[in-house]
């Protein structure tokens, strides 16, 4: 890819377990195939955390922007849009911190960034072409995310619900659920409401085929 390629950004925002993911998911599979297409996902640009336990590490509030580094973000997107590949950063949910390992992105078409933050930062949102929230109910959420931290992330179910109250839904209804008036597009239920995921793959697609 050249310099100065034509690159949409689409930014996914919505509260923890709200189905940003899996409407990410379904939006990159439906379009993969109609020309270069990437995802990015804002948890890998938490801070990597230094000199701390992991018990330390584990109190830290994720959930607040500050534990992001939207410096490092908006500097790979502007790389990527400039035609430049990137180094993206992994995280590790299972330690708390960045992982050792980088995966290397490449310049697309279309970048489609999803995080709970996404639309909370101005400095990403003023880069991204089309934004989206996703809005689900915060008993659904609370549900899904219980299964998956403790399914996926080796999480107790005490400390699951001690985070939730602690952190998580102070945090989503501060910073979350007040972005929800940048969006461009609110979709109820996430990944789970095919017949939007649609209507916005349509407009992604005819923009890639040009």
């Amino acid at each position: 890819m050249g310099e100065n390629m034509s690159t949409m950004i689409i930014g996914i925002a919505g509260g923890s377990a709200s189905g940003k993911t899996s409407a990410a998911q379904r939006l990159f599979a439906k379009n993969k195939d109609f020309g270069s297409i990437a995802m990015i996902r804002l948890d890998d640009y938490y801070k990597k955390i230094e000199g701390k336990t992991y018990e330390e590490r584990s109190k830290i509030n994720f959930d607040h922007p500050d534990s992001i580094d939207f410096d490092l973000l908006r500097q790979h997107l502007l790389d990527l849009k400039s035609g430049k590949s990137i180094e993206k950063p992994i995280y590790d949910f299972t330690i708390h911190n960045r992982s050792d390992e980088i995966e290397i992105v490449n310049p697309v078409n279309v970048i489609i960034l999803e995080g709970i933050l996404t639309l909370s930062e101005q400095s990403i949102r003023e880069l991204c072409d089309i934004k989206i929230f996703v809005d689900t109910a915060d008993d659904i959420r609370f549900i899904r995310r219980l299964k998956r931290d403790i399914n996926e992330r080796g999480r107790t179910v005490d400390s699951v619900i001690k985070q939730y109250l602690e952190t998580v839904r102070p945090m989503h209804m501060q910073f979350v659920e007040s972005s929800k008036r940048y969006a461009d597009i609110i979709i109820p239920e996430g990944g789970h409401n095919p017949i939007v995921i649609d209507i916005i793959s349509s407009k992604i697609s005819s923009i890639m085929i040009g």
